[in-house]
């Protein structure tokens, strides 16, 4: 017998990483909101790396926290070790990395949405969803409890009939021997979801008392930690070690020999895994002329002697597993807490949803995270966050919030997940952005802030503390332009030193920071009236000179590109009846339905000349 459990405005299905983002900020906009999960203990769990950030996703989570999401607070308050990754290379690729304590940081997240008024947390399973006569989406559990909702988020992540493969054994399951989610992918085919099969996995996790630590290259975090979050006023503290090992020729030895048993080459997986996140027989095959491989051992918590072994994913036999691990230096005797494992699990193509993460033909039902076809933690926050906002306008009347690809790596993932798709789990990397000198980690909240805080997920003390970071931004620079630091023979050995010409007469403390060879840092001694402002704040000014018409360049670009994300389509246009357009432009056009013409032509199969067609359509019918 059904029982009735209330209506919603909006309902999350699933408490991972995206699932948690949708529900915050579809409460904190002030909509009644309820958020599923399997099992509440595991919210915001880590079935994989015990981390958060990296390339690209660490400027991910300080878009989140710009805009007002969680991902960034709760890494800064249980951060075990943090790093500034890549600080050889230009400012553009620095990225935010820490270690997780990824129980503490479950614990984080479940209080977090367990204090936010107008959040219900909701132990149960999913296993139907369909939409009633009202026009709004009705739920049923795996107990016949009945819920309904304006709009529902679908953040499943892997647990999506999940099926486990270790070897020749595979059975139903969650991620961490969680159950999974089974019947909910029937329900979701009636209602007209169309649903794939992809796949991913993770390592063993070995116990810390029986690893040689003697031999292994310790890797210590950064002695000056930068936090995620932009209001984090004291900066994490780092507790533990990680170490670097490496694979050898025995290792490869043992899994080439043993490659027929593995159920990814053994045909038994049907489900397309990450390209950039291999298994390690994967690794071994692909690159089979590489002499080693490099393995991260990264801690899992203080309060635990478990250590993930970064790199060793695999979905071999057990036997085979602690065969090969024990090859390896420092893990000669290493105990397996927990074996690896590959998990397969239903998703949708994502070019059936809206830049707004709403199904295209499926008023009110969205999708967020890996049930899009993304991997990795960051990647489903912030498409969590941006579904939970969407869902939120939608259910109160208000207009839709989209972000371009122009303005943030985030517009950027939703942008390349909706209008060109993907063919295997996708990842965010640095390289996917055609602006990363503007997009930078350093500057989310520069470009983001004033987002979070008109939606209202931004309090009014953090966005002022914003104001007056710019106001001290703009005052320091043109000091540096109006100071002058005279020829010396202190200043010009310095100077030599770091291979730059010396001065013969005065020069503006700008023009020496726009130097390459020198900095804020090395000028200091020179700079008598050097205001006490924040590093941030110096940090800003140094990149805006330094790359000052590079900048220019970029942002001319983006005033070109914004040019056609102007010009907006129709929702109901009919593309078969527009003249000149090819009839695979046709079945794009139509099936992707682009909001933009700018969106239009980063399809693919939409040609230049088909863009052309669409720019007369629109100016003869008055749209442009």
């Amino acid at each position: 017998m059904d029982y009735f459990c209330g209506h919603y405005d909006v309902a999350v299905i699933g408490a991972g990483h995206a699932g948690i983002e949708a529900a915050l900020a579809a409460a904190r906009l002030g909509c009644r909101t309820v958020c599923f999960t399997i099992n509440l203990d595991w919210i915001g769990n880590m079935p994989c790396n015990p981390s958060i950030g990296g390339t690209s996703k660490g400027h991910l989570v300080r878009e989140i926290d710009a805009l007002g999401g969680e991902m960034a607070k709760a890494a800064d308050a249980n951060a075990l070790q943090c790093r500034m990754l890549n600080l050889g290379k230009g400012p553009a690729v620095h990225s935010p990395r820490a270690q997780i304590d990824r129980r503490e940081y479950s614990k984080y997240m479940k209080r977090a949405m367990e204090r936010q008024e107008g959040l219900d947390l909701h132990q149960g399973e999913v296993v139907s969803i369909f939409r009633n006569a009202d026009g709004d989406w009705e739920m049923k559990t795996k107990l016949d409890c009945v819920f309904t909702a304006r709009c529902v988020i679908l953040a499943t992540g892997t647990f999506l009939d999940g099926k486990i493969y270790v070897g020749d054994k595979c059975f139903s399951g969650g991620p961490d021997g969680m159950f999974p989610s089974v019947g909910l992918s029937d329900s979701l085919k009636k209602a007209g979801v169309g649903l794939r099969r992809f796949k991913t996995g993770t390592p063993s996790r070995v116990n810390r008392r029986s690893v040689d630590f003697s031999g292994l290259e310790p890797q210590y975090g950064d002695e000056k930690v930068v936090p995620f979050s932009f209001s984090t006023e004291n900066p994490p503290q780092n507790k533990l070690e990680c170490y670097v090992t490496y694979t050898n020729d025995e290792t490869k030895r043992i899994i080439m020999e043993n490659l027929e048993r593995s159920p990814l080459f053994g045909g038994k997986i049907e489900g397309v895994g990450p390209r950039y996140c291999p298994s390690i027989e994967d690794k071994m095959v692909r690159f089979a002329d590489k002499e080693r491989h490099q393995i991260f051992i990264e801690p899992c918590g203080l309060e635990t002697e478990e250590l993930y072994l970064q790199g060793l994913s695999s979905s071999l036999p057990v036997d085979v597993q602690e065969g090969f691990i024990h090859t390896i230096k420092g893990l000669e005797r290493a105990h397996v807490m927990r074996n690896a494992y590959a998990i397969e699990y239903d998703c949708v193509d994502p070019l059936v949803l809206k830049p707004t993460l709403e199904f295209n033909e499926l008023e009110g039902l969205f999708g967020a995270g890996q049930f899009n076809g993304s991997s990795g933690y960051e990647e489903a926050a912030a498409q969590g966050l941006i579904a939970g906002i969407n869902a939120a306008l939608k259910a109160q009347g208000k207009p839709p919030f989209v972000l371009s690809r122009s303005s943030s790596y985030i517009g950027t993932l939703i942008d390349d997940l909706v209008t060109k798709g993907c063919n295997e789990p996708y990842r965010m990397m640095t390289s996917r952005s055609e602006y990363r000198l503007v997009l930078r980690q350093d500057n989310a909240d520069i470009r983001l802030m004033k987002y979070g805080y008109e939606l209202g997920l931004v309090g009014e003390a953090q966005y002022q503390a914003l104001q007056e970071k710019l106001a001290r931004i703009e005052k320091e620079k043109e000091r540096v332009e109006s100071t002058f630091l005279a020829p010396g023979e202190a200043l010009n050995r310095v100077l030599v030193s770091r291979e730059t010409t010396p001065l013969s007469t005065g020069c503006r403390l700008a023009d020496l920071i726009r130097r390459p060879q020198l900095d804020y840092a090395c000028l200091a001694p020179f700079d008598e009236n050097r205001p006490p402002l924040p590093e941030e704040v110096f940090e800003q000014v140094e990149i805006d000179l330094k790359y000052e018409g590079y900048i220019k360049r970029q942002q001319a670009q983006i005033a070109e590109m914004n040019r056609l994300e102007v010009k907006l389509l129709p929702e109901d246009i009919d593309y078969t009846q527009i003249v000149n357009l090819r009839t695979e432009a046709v079945e794009k056009l139509s099936r992707i339905r682009p909001r933009s013409i700018g969106q239009a032509s980063r399809i693919s199969g939409v040609s230049p000349a088909d863009i052309s067609v669409l720019l007369i359509y629109l100016a003869k019918n008055n749209l442009s």
